[in-house]
């Protein structure tokens, strides 16, 4: 079986704070902390678990960024993933969501997977809707916030986190999983797979590879754009009741005045 899991390379949350160039309006990614997200490592524990226990499998891990995301593949091949696969052009600077997943879907779409693994979302970005979307380029359907997943014949089967527990939910295969975030224990680098991900295969792709014109993509194709950056207003201090007896009624017209009775 084919299985891929999609990683992004992050400012690292533990020693970077995260801030926004007001001339590009992006996330600064220069001269900071640069690491594979945490969210993924969990996702691909959960994809490397479930490789092992299937056999007669590879599991490659595919990213988006520039060069220096080499490093974030690098330590998900440490930790066990088989074969890399980063898409790096400098026409993809500016990628919104659309054209990050248009590029993915368009680099998956040539490996024919069985299984493509996702985080919920990114720990920089937080928007959730890249998974959906590579899933929506390609034709497949998706299982989200997965706490665990089997394959059982030609579907895959997984148990759903809700708010009051899980449901069971299974399509055919092919399709994207998104992973539940903690649903799995990340898997740390030993120094036997740091020295091992050196001789595992390694490829790089452009946009020319993948066949998509530099309109597609980055801020020549963004449908998203951030048009301001500015500080968060304070928050107004709250209104203070000192119970003499009458507090319930104040309350209560409080209530009624904001219409919420």
């Amino acid at each position: 079986m084919k299985i891929f899991v999609c990683v992004k390379q992050i400012p690292d949350p533990n020693t970077v704070e995260s801030k926004l160039d007001p001339a590009t309006k992006r996330l600064v990614r220069t001269g900071v902390s640069l690491v594979l997200d945490p969210g993924d490592e969990t996702t691909i524990a959960a994809a490397i678990k479930l490789r092992d226990s299937l056999g007669n499998s590879e599991l490659t891990a595919i990213s988006m960024g520039p060069a220096s995301a080499q490093e974030a593949l690098r330590r998900a091949l440490a930790m066990g993933v088989d074969r890399a696969i980063l898409i790096s052009d400098s026409a993809l600077a500016g990628s919104d969501v659309l054209g990050t997943a248009r590029t993915l879907a368009a680099a998956l779409k040539r490996e024919n997977p069985d299984l493509i693994f996702c985080s919920t979302e990114s720990t920089d970005g937080y928007t959730g809707m890249v998974p959906g979307a590579i899933a929506e380029f390609l034709g497949l359907p998706q299982l989200t916030f997965a706490r665990e997943i089997n394959v059982e014949g030609t579907k895959a089967v997984i148990k759903r986190v809700t708010q009051t527990g899980y449901e069971v939910v299974e399509s055919p295969l092919p399709a994207v999983v998104t992973i539940a975030s903690g649903s799995f224990e990340a898997i740390y680098p030993t120094m036997k797979g740091i020295m091992s991900a050196r001789k595992k295969p390694f490829s790089q792709l452009s946009l020319s590879d993948l066949g998509l014109d530099p309109s597609q993509v980055g801020e020549a194709g963004a449908r998203e754009q951030v048009l301001s950056i500015g500080k968060a207003e304070a928050r107004a201090a709250g209104q203070i009741i000192k119970d003499e007896g009458n507090a319930a009624e104040i309350i209560a017209d409080f209530l009624q005045r904001h219409q919420l009775l």
